[in-house]
């Protein structure tokens, strides 16, 4: 697998974070290097984020691909006037087409702007996102993490990341998001890399691939 190198701010802001916690520059050292993975900014990334929501990464792969084949679908005009039944045969649940939908309108009307999230901080654009139907903190914070690049971002309602933290650092049980994102200030203010970190140890403990990784080319 072709693994994507880190942009020059994310290495140098990584290196940092190593020697700032070395359990996980140990990550690094188990796992190998740590994949650059990037999504597409606007409408395509919060749809894929929305695709992703409490399922597992294979489903979530295995739909969008179905749903990036669909005429139409990665843009909010053309989204909004595709009848359900092509985004249900994708594996679309009633419900995430109803929020796909909202996303979709919320570019049209202006609620959402692409070029006006990329301006905005942190936590503006995290606010402005999760204003429309169906998409919550983890959704936007995905979203700010891959699309934007942003590098102080920390999912806390991610399962995968409150399991490997457990993990990593020897906690007695998963810490809640509560918990999880009061262990993240650590790593502050490079905690999108934290976070990328570990999902990483989590694939490798667990063999399981990234959402991305499995996408058809």
């Amino acid at each position: 697998m072709h693994i994507p190198p880190l942009p020059l701010p994310a290495q140098r802001a990584l290196d940092l974070l190593l020697l700032q916690d070395p359990d996980l520059a140990g990550v690094l050292e188990r796992a190998g290097p740590l994949p650059w993975r990037s999504r597409t900014p606007g409408f395509p990334g919060l749809l894929q984020a929305i695709v992703a929501q409490l399922i597992s990464n294979a489903a979530a792969s295995a739909i969008w691909n179905r749903l990036r084949a669909v005429p139409g679908a990665l843009d909010p005009v053309t989204f909004l006037a595709l009848p359900d039944e092509p985004l249900r045969a994708a594996g679309l649940s009633r419900p995430k087409v109803a929020h796909a939908r909202a996303l979709a309108t919320a570019f049209i009307d202006g609620t959402l702007d692409n070029d006006a999230l990329a301006r905005m901080d942190d936590a503006d654009a995290i606010r402005t996102i999760v204003s429309v139907r169906g998409l919550g903190p983890w959704t936007a914070e995905v979203y700010l993490l891959f699309a934007l690049g942003r590098l102080d971002i920390f999912p806390a309602g991610d399962v995968a990341l409150a399991a490997a933290a457990a993990d990593l650092k020897q906690l007695p049980e998963r810490p809640n998001p509560t918990a999880l994102r009061h262990l993240s200030e650590m790593w502050r203010p490079h905690r999108s890399l934290a976070a990328r970190l570990l999902w990483h140890h989590w694939r490798h403990m667990t063999g399981r691939p990234a959402m991305d990784d499995l996408q058809v080319v």
